[in-house]
């Protein structure tokens, strides 16, 4: 699965647009209060992560974007 077929997935499961933000497939406007993302890790690779108030967590940094896109969906169904 890549990013495209995750947003595909989400919309699918009928998961809120405002509960996540996928870089540059999925970057709703105004940016959500509070919600989970996908964004590419400055070293390389995926950060799957949290948004909330304000700040950033990331939760885990993935090798690759399949592994990445696997582990949001699984959080956000």
């Amino acid at each position: 699965m890549d990013r495209r077929a995750l947003r595909e997935a989400l919309h699918a499961a009928r998961v809120s647009d405002d509960h996540y933000w996928i870089e540059g497939v999925h970057e709703p406007g105004p940016t959500p209060v509070d919600h989970l993302f996908l964004r590419g890790n400055e070293g390389g690779g995926w950060q799957v992560g949290a948004y909330e108030r304000g700040a950033s967590e990331v939760i885990a940094v993935h090798g690759d974007e399949a592994t990445a896109c696997a582990h949001l969906l699984a959080l956000l169904t």
